[in-house]
């Protein structure tokens, strides 16, 4: 079976933020770049989201981040083995996502955050 590739990155954010967030396509400019090997999702020009090998991460505030770092399934963001933690983000399980209130919650905050810190 070939590797994921960065337009099965990209289909799976596009459904995931259809899913958990129909409208943010419509109020807001989403785009979609390449981005080390993954692909990242931006809102109104700031990242949020991103997707690759090591799953899908979210940019998220400190607070909701220590909140979810407590579970063990939750995993800091590297774009490679040995790369540089991008501390702003949690890698968040299947589980999470599949809890669409939450993931939806979560996707709400990080749209928000990104906005915020990015003025």
């Amino acid at each position: 079976m070939a590797p994921p590739s960065r337009v099965s990155y990209l289909n799976r954010l596009e459904t995931l933020l259809k899913q958990s967030d129909p409208r943010l396509l419509v109020t807001h400019q989403v785009e979609f770049k390449n981005f080390f090997g993954a692909v990242t999702g931006y809102v109104d020009g700031h990242i949020f989201v991103s997707c690759g090998k090591f799953g899908v991460a979210l940019r998220l505030p400190p607070k909701t981040l220590a909140e979810l770092f407590r579970d063990e399934d939750v995993s800091l963001l590297r774009y490679f083995p040995k790369g540089h933690v991008k501390r702003a983000y949690a890698v968040v399980p299947q589980r999470m996502m599949d809890d669409q209130g939450r993931f939806t919650r979560l996707v709400e905050t990080s749209v928000q955050y990104a906005l915020s810190v990015s003025r």
